[in-house]
């Protein structure tokens, strides 16, 4: 294999590459353990895995031969300890692997490249096949397999078109702890464990309030900002509270609840622009724009009360405006850019969401349309 370029001093001096486990070798560890499923067609699923190595391989060839410092870590091994110094992210498989990296760019400093390591060939999207042969779309990757030694060469000399993608902030208010996840580049699905289950939540808009100022309790008592440990609800009997419907917190931020609906469902979609052509557009989304800040929600087989709020099941989070869920169903789950991370709920926890996360470094293919 030749490569393009020089070896010329490059932008970036230490790079991580992150390499994706394929089906064939998580089901060859199964095998040995004589879990694997009878019906595989191992042979497809070789094949895939071949030409994921090759292209592996040759990504290393390129790297060695523009003299760079990198090191490589398995998709499901990676942790924020591999990032020590690094100023480059190669994400090699496909978009599940670059969505799992980014989780661990939450600062937005850190640039990431998805290279498509085994993609779909023409003849793999003819519809006419009994079998699926289809492969990662690689919609979140920079170069594939085909092209990458002279996409590489350009991004490491100053050529590469990089684009800042707005993420999901989400944050989890439970009984004792507040947890902030990490940001989601594609999109989150809030809804119960079960399938079958209906997901029931209250959802409405966050708005700051400034009750700074000491204010009577009922019973004649005063309260002050910061003071006496009141439980939330002795606090939300004071005569400031008495002004607003709803009332939370979120690190130490009073907030009004507005435009509240409660919501019986199978669950509830968030996007972003760059995860509103996957699945926000199969469940029946809007397009977007790729450079909008703005966030997409959808409820998902709302039950509706009454006609008057048909037209709220599908909406927009705007940039500075916050969307506030109460979960009021005994369990429920948070699922982040697929199924690989998630974070539990439960009844009476509280989720912030906004698009205030930094947003993603992500180079795009050099031919993209504005």
């Amino acid at each position: 294999m030749s490569f393009p370029g020089g070896k010329h001093s490059s932008l970036f001096r230490k790079l991580l590459v992150v390499i994706k486990q394929t089906a064939y070798e998580e089901y060859s560890q199964l095998r040995l353990r004589g879990q694997a499923p009878k019906a595989l067609r191992w042979k497809r699923l070789e094949s895939r895995y071949k030409s994921h190595k090759t292209c592996v391989n040759n990504l290393l060839g390129v790297l060695r031969h523009h003299n760079l410092d990198f090191h490589c870590v398995n998709r499901v091994e990676l942790d924020r300890q591999h990032l020590a110094n690094v100023d480059l992210v190669l994400a090699v498989g496909g978009d599940g692997t670059v969505l799992s990296a980014a989780h661990f760019l939450d600062h937005g400093t850190i640039p990431l490249l998805g290279i498509n390591s085994d993609p779909i060939k023409e003849e793999d999207r003819d519809t006419k096949k009994t079998t699926d042969e289809r492969r990662s779309h690689g919609a979140l990757c920079a170069c594939t397999a085909d092209n990458m030694a002279e996409e590489i060469a350009k991004v490491l000399h100053g050529g590469g078109l990089i684009k800042e993608r707005t993420r999901i902030q989400c944050v989890v208010k439970s009984t004792f702890s507040e947890t902030k996840l990490v940001p989601a580049l594609n999109d989150m699905l809030i809804a119960n464990p079960s399938p079958a289950a209906v997901s029931r939540f209250r959802m409405g808009w966050m708005e700051p309030i400034d009750i700074s100022e000491s204010a009577p309790l009922q019973d004649g008592a005063t309260v002050y900002p910061g003071s006496s440990g009141l439980s939330s609800f002795e606090e939300r009997a004071t005569l400031n509270y008495s002004h607003y419907g709803t009332v939370s917190r979120f690190g130490g931020i009073a907030y009004d609840i507005r435009k509240s609906l409660n919501v019986w469902s199978s669950g509830m979609w968030i996007s972003t622009a760059t995860g509103s052509s996957a699945a926000m557009s199969a469940a029946g989304g809007m397009p977007m724009d790729l450079d909008s800040t703005d966030l997409q929600y959808l409820i998902r087989e709302h039950i509706f009360e009454s006609n008057e709020v048909k037209g709220r099941d599908n909406g927009w989070v705007k940039k500075g405006e916050q969307l506030h869920l109460r979960w009021n169903s005994q369990k429920g789950t948070i699922f982040i850019d697929g199924s690989h991370m998630v974070h539990n709920l439960e009844l009476g926890d509280e989720i912030l969401i906004n698009s205030n996360a930094p947003p993603l470094q992500l180079f795009v293919p050099s031919d993209l349309k504005e």
